[in-house]
Formats: C-alpha cells, structure tokens, sequence
C-alpha cells in the first residue's frame, strides 16, 4: 500500500483496496467467510470516488478555459486593479489592459500599461 504524504487518486485507493480483500479472502477463516454485501457496498463507493475525481478534473478544465477567455476580453479596456505603493501601502490604480500572459503554472496576468497585474487583483472595469 501507498502510505506517503502525497493524496491519492481514487484509482490508487481503489487499487490498494483490491490488494488487501485479496489478502483478506486468502486468509479468512473457511467457517466465518467475509459478507459480499459489504465488498460490493465498498466497491460501489470507490466507484462514486473515481466518478467525482472526473468530473472535478473536467471542472477544473472547464473553468480554465473560461479564465482564458475573460481575460483576453479584457484587451484594450481600461481595469481598475489593487497595487502596491513604493511605501508599502495598497492603493489602486488603473490603466488599460495590452496584454494577457498565461503561466506555465495556468496562473493568468494582465499586462497593464508597464505593469503586470494578476487577474485576481482586477476590481473593476470599464470600455
């Protein structure tokens, strides 16, 4: 069994459960065998696991897509965006949008006027 400290898949899990009701009906007693009720409730509920984990995946896809394509809407729009001051305090500033750059990490950021601004940071905008 996987025992690290990094999350399993359901897939993994449901693997790793496989490997032990192996070992369990190998060494179970013959007089006191295990209930099928209860392997094919667990079983069913791995199912469930392995069918959300898809579709969180397929959300996550879906809300990127939609990201991207806010944030290149933005272009040529004048944004209002939170900033740092050379003082350390947090003012707001505004300016037209010229850019969007995506990270390798799918972190999206707007290139407004000489600065790059993360999409998160955008309060407001206007034509």
């Amino acid at each position: 069994m996987n025992v690290t400290g990094t999350a399993q898949s359901a897939s993994d899990i449901q693997m790793d459960y496989m490997k032990l009701l192996v070992a369990q009906l190998q060494n179970q007693n013959p007089l006191e065998p295990l209930d099928n009720k209860d392997m094919t409730a667990q079983l069913a509920q791995f199912s469930q696991l392995q069918q959300l984990e898809n579709m969180n995946t397929s959300f996550g896809s879906v809300l990127d897509s939609v990201q991207r394509s806010y944030a290149s809407s933005l272009i040529g729009k004048e944004v209002s965006f939170k900033a740092t001051a050379g003082d350390g305090t947090a003012e707001t500033r505004t300016g037209k949008v010229k850019e969007v750059l995506m990270g390798k990490d799918g972190q999206i950021t707007l290139v407004v006027d000489d600065r790059t601004v993360d999409l998160a940071d955008v309060l407001s905008i206007r034509q």
